[in-house]
């Protein structure tokens, strides 16, 4: 790791798919990008990733947003009102890591349903849709979450979230989707996009993850709710002008990052493997699905902040979760032998002691 003032560079990044930084190609895309007003319909790039991602998704129209954090935001801002109540994962992102915005903006609550890996089923979705009462908040939206972040990059099934809108729909609710890591499912998967997004009335598709994107994300839905989310856009402050320089890079990544996810999905298994049971850790989950794990430190000699420290001088760096409990994501600017390299750095720790 070298530092730049007291900024770190670091080597082998694996505290997130966030860590990604734009390639040759992408800058040369963005730099030559057609441009326009953004805000007047005049972006010719923005109005082509945001038509692109619509198609990819299965829904009539799209908006370019500047974070995935506001698209879920806006969902619940459309969907909801004041007092309203929202149904999803006790592990979701939208829960527990986005500043308790939806009750901040939209005045609405979670009723969370518990899940160490983010998924539920249509009988547990159904049984948390409170029954019309006036002294009840009402149930207004259905949340998931694609991947599961918290669950270790798990992919939901498409036929269990054909099965969740079902049940939204037969009771009046809306079904959203918080797809920031969906390009990663749907590889994963081996199904399109539209199939997972197949009768949710909101979607969305993050940029600046495993795509390697600087920013952005895609947020999709019918016209009517696309409309409703350019008023949200423009109130909290998330109109551009000539977004196209950002949409560019969009439209890049999907053209060359995104088949490509494979390969980050193949080298998180690769390193779970290779780390699994290395001086008492143990890898969450069992199997490993896409480009997410953890590191149960329980039974380790050494806790998160300690093999985090040992690990610094070598350029390399995971996420701290916990005392025991650390994150390892993998992305496009982490090679396999970079993964293999963090692997027995990693096993090297406990072999010292």
């Amino acid at each position: 790791m070298s530092t730049t003032g007291t900024v770190p560079t670091w080597s082998i990044d694996l505290v997130s798919d966030t860590s990604t930084k734009p390639s040759a190609g992408m800058l040369a895309a963005m730099a030559t990008a057609e441009v326009g007003d953004e805000q007047r319909g005049e972006d010719p790039t923005t109005l082509e990733l945001c038509a692109q991602v619509a198609g990819l998704l299965g829904m009539e129209d799209a908006i370019f947003l500047p974070s995935g954090t506001m698209c879920n935001q806006i969902a619940y801002l459309v969907h909801c009102r004041p007092g309203d109540e929202i149904i999803a994962a006790s592990s979701a992102h939208v829960f527990g890591s986005e500043g308790a915005g939806a009750a901040a903006l939209a005045g609405a609550q979670f009723r969370t349903i518990p899940s160490a890996d983010g998924v539920f089923s249509a009988a547990e979705a159904r049984a948390h849709i409170r029954p019309l009462r006036q002294r009840s908040p009402r149930s207004r939206v259905i949340s998931v979450e694609q991947t599961s972040n918290r669950g270790g990059g798990t992919v939901w099934p498409t036929e269990r979230l054909a099965e969740i809108a079902e049940v939204a729909h037969a009771s009046g609710l809306a079904a959203h989707m918080d797809g920031a890591r969906l390009p990663n499912a749907a590889v994963a998967s081996g199904s399109p996009m539209s199939a997972h997004t197949a009768g949710y009335d909101s979607a969305w598709i993050d940029l600046s993850k495993g795509l390697g994107c600087p920013v952005g994300a895609v947020f999709a839905g019918s016209k009517g709710f696309i409309e409703e989310a350019w008023y949200w856009k423009h109130r909290l402050g998330g109109a551009m002008r000539q977004s196209g320089f950002l949409a560019a890079a969009g439209l890049y990544a999907l053209a060359h990052n995104y088949q490509r996810l494979a390969a980050d999905h193949e080298n998180a298994r690769l390193f779970a493997g290779l780390v699994d049971g290395a001086g008492g850790a143990r890898v969450y989950p069992a199997r490993v699905e896409t480009n997410i794990l953890f590191l149960d430190l329980s039974d380790c000699a050494l806790n998160a902040d300690a093999i985090a420290a040992k690990l610094r001088p070598h350029g390399i760096r995971f996420g701290v979760e916990s005392p025991t409990r650390m994150r390892v994501v993998t992305h496009l600017d982490v090679s396999e032998a970079q993964v293999r390299r963090a692997a027995e750095l990693f096993q090297g720790i406990f072999d010292e002691r």
